[in-house]
């Protein structure tokens, strides 16, 4: 077990409220969700910002030490990527989205050109005794809110549904999220399907709703036909309880 400080950390982590100063180790159980440190080894001029836990953007450079996650994704105009089947210190991976979500690149969009490559540094720890020295690896499941198996009563859901990314999902949201407030009424928020990245919620948020949350928050990097439903189920459930006049929901391409 060994310091490390980091430069930044992404919001895909926030389950696990990591600090700059962190124990890290080299042996990897890589198991999506775990947090990984890592060094970007590369710039770029496009696609080149990383979302921090409290949902601003910050710029990557190269030489900037990260905490991410360790994740699959599948896009259409993004990067496509899977989950490292092993990892040793002094490996590279790429960063695959904007919330710092990290595996090995199989396809690019020539929109954004190649992704971070990232050196790997070290498996996270965290310390869930109290007092202990004892670390265990960090996975954005353990602080992650519990899941759901059968839905509740529910107020009207509006879900907005998109064939591709970048088609204005988002933007219908926030507009009827915007309209729905300026009636009088209150209107909370979610997103069901993709890969982790706080932007769209935030949004909706921006727009007037009074609580979000995605599947990030239960403990999913990136969805799959597995693990939507029960994601999906326990947002709504949760977004329930604010006891809104309606729900609008997202779902990823």
């Amino acid at each position: 077990m060994r310091a490390l400080q980091l430069d930044k950390i992404a919001s895909t982590t926030r389950n696990c409220n990591v600090r700059h100063d962190v124990r890290v180790v080299d042996s990897y159980p890589c198991r999506e969700g775990d947090v990984v440190a890592v060094r970007v080894l590369n710039s770029k001029t496009t696609y080149n910002s990383l979302e921090l836990p409290s949902g601003r953007m910050s710029p990557v450079r190269t030489g900037d030490v990260v905490a991410g996650v360790l994740g699959h994704r599948k896009a259409l105009f993004g990067y496509a990527g899977r989950l490292p089947e092993s990892l040793k210190t002094g490996d590279e991976i790429n960063m695959l989205n904007m919330g710092g979500v990290l595996g090995i690149c199989t396809a690019s969009s020539p929109m954004f050109g190649n992704p971070f490559r990232c050196e790997v540094l070290g498996q996270v720890l965290s310390f869930p005794t109290v007092g202990s020295r004892v670390g265990v690896p960090a996975n954005i499941v353990d602080g992650a809110l519990p899941l759901d198996e059968e839905v509740m009563d529910l107020p009207p859901v509006i879900a907005v549904v998109g064939s591709c990314m970048n088609s204005g999902k988002t933007e219908a949201c926030q507009a009827i999220v915007h309209c729905m407030v300026r009636k009088g009424l209150t209107v909370a928020a979610g997103k069901t399907t993709g890969v982790s990245l706080m932007r769209d919620t935030l949004a909706m948020e921006d727009a007037g709703a009074t609580k979000s949350l995605n599947f990030t928050d239960f403990g999913v990097v990136t969805t799959t036909p597995e693990n939507a439903p029960g994601a999906a189920v326990s947002i709504l459930n949760r977004l329930a309880k604010e006891r809104p006049h309606a729900i609008v929901l997202e779902l990823g391409d």
